[in-house]
């Protein structure tokens, strides 16, 4: 099994446009095999629904190869958005990108 980890670091406002370029970078890396990837919205300062919807397919795709999303450094309106739609327990979500070693 392949242990590699890719991290993907969006910036700015995570909308459509954002989710799109996401959903490519995700399709590239699970043709490269790797099934953990790292989603970490540090630089992320708004999510939208297009947004949202955009990393509801990602995790979808994700799963189905049997692979993990983790998300993390997610700001309190990407939490609400989460804690809103209830999605808070089908993400994995850490505080922080140092987090991830411990998980």
């Amino acid at each position: 099994m392949n242990s590699q980890v890719k991290v993907i670091q969006p910036q700015g406002i995570f909308n459509s446009k954002n989710g799109n370029q996401l959903r490519e970078k995700v399709d590239e890396i699970i043709a490269e095999d790797i099934k953990t990837i790292l989603i970490d919205f540090q630089d992320v300062t708004f999510m939208d629904s297009s947004g949202f919807s955009a990393l509801l397919m990602t995790l979808k795709k994700v799963k189905q190869i049997n692979g993990r999303l983790v998300i993390c450094s997610i700001n309190e309106q990407i939490k609400m958005v989460f804690d809103m739609t209830n999605t808070n327990q089908i993400f994995e979500v850490l505080l922080d990108q140092a987090s991830f070693g411990s998980a």
